[in-house]
């Protein structure tokens, strides 16, 4: 029977009004030999993982890593800084357990120097890069490869979201997430998707990464940054997506925090000497509070001192200060818990005042910066 013969209808369904027959069009068979359409093949991916006294999270970070649901191979490479807990030994075990996991050694436990010695023994052409305290969320992977493809860039990354258990974690995280903690980085804050200075981690082209050199190691701090900044000058596309997102556990200690954010200011100044046309208000805002309320400090106390009226003014820098760090940790701290609500303001004046002495007076590295 062809398509254009008649096919009999119930009872009179088979005419129209007019009399003439109903044609209607007959399926086509299906040929036994046509294949099912193709499933999609995803490429590999290369995890790096510098770590160094990571106990508490490792496990956690890994398997997470390990659970995405991704269509293509996983492996992750392991770099093993000079722990003093038991990181190493977690590590291992790890290993022994899953076949996909290689552990390298990084003697100077520097995160460059990690991320470029796990790179080196990786086996494939996609970099994904994890640190020990990040948990990626749910089809992260997929995600980060689909747009690696759709977009060519040559690193696509996106949200880091800061997660705290403690009321001092959760007022850090709070923090870490506001255009007044951390000068609203896209990645910090959110976002529109599209091209960028900057991601958080990020999941790279390897030949892209193997052409410029890899992670600068002078940069123990902001190297993340720095080599966004030559993919970026080697005419490269560093893209920004806010569904990529990976879950961060902050400092969860007044001295780790402090420590952060002093070494965090100490280095963006280099970024700034090496590279001076990166300068931005966002990294300046930092010193330049810092050194105000400095400068006012000391001219109040002088002119407490010395008797001198004018000289007083210089408290209300500190002064101003105070109450703009109030008045920011108020709106910034609604839903927080109380106790977390109570430390947010002493945990922004930390976090700008530290990056600020860092960058100020913090000691200048040494060593050869070029790549």
């Amino acid at each position: 029977m062809t398509e254009a013969q008649a096919l009999p209808l119930p009872g009179n369904a088979d005419s129209r009004l007019d009399g003439t027959a109903l044609r209607l069009p007959v399926p086509r068979p299906v040929p036994d030999d046509v294949p099912p359409p193709a499933r999609r093949e995803w490429p590999a991916v290369s995890v790096v993982m510098p770590v160094l006294n990571e106990q508490k999270h490792l496990a956690a970070s890994v398997g997470q890593i390990l659970g995405q649901e991704y269509g293509g191979e996983l492996e992750l490479v392991i770099a093993l800084g000079p722990s003093k807990d038991a990181t190493d030994r977690i590590a291992r075990k790890l290993a022994f357990s899953d076949a996909r996991i290689k552990l390298v050694s990084n003697p100077s436990g520097r995160t460059p120097a990690g991320l470029n010695a796990a790179v080196l023994a990786a086996s494939h052409d996609i970099i994904a890069r994890v640190d020990g305290h990040g948990v990626l969320l749910p089809g992260y992977m997929e995600k980060a490869v689909r747009l690696l493809e759709e977009t060519g860039a040559a690193n696509v990354g996106g949200l880091m979201l800061a997660v705290g258990e403690t009321p001092f974690e959760q007022a850090v995280a709070r923090a870490y997430g506001s255009k007044v903690g951390l000068g609203g980085g896209s990645f910090h804050v959110g976002g529109i998707e599209g091209p960028a200075e900057s991601v958080y981690l990020g999941v790279f082209r390897r030949e892209v990464l193997e052409r410029l050199g890899g992670f600068n190691d002078h940069y123990h701090r902001a190297q993340d940054w720095e080599l966004n900044f030559r993919i970026r000058q080697a005419g490269e596309l560093v893209w920004f997506s806010p569904d990529l997102a990976v879950t961060y556990r902050p400092r969860s200690s007044w001295p780790e925090l402090v420590r952060q954010f002093f070494h965090t200011g100490r280095w963006r100044r280099e970024v700034i000497r090496q590279y001076p046309d990166t300068v931005s208000a966002r990294y300046l805002a930092p010193p330049v509070v810092t050194g105000a309320i400095l400068a006012g400090a000391v001219a109040g106390a002088a002119g407490t001192v010395a008797g001198v009226p004018l000289l007083r003014h210089g408290w209300l820098a500190p002064v101003m200060y105070v109450l703009g760090v109030l008045l920011a940790s108020f709106r910034e701290g609604r839903g927080l818990p109380w106790r977390a609500q109570a430390v947010l303001p002493a945990v922004l004046a930390s976090m700008h005042l530290s990056w600020g002495a860092g960058f100020l007076f913090g000691r200048r590295p040494n060593g050869d910066v070029s790549r």
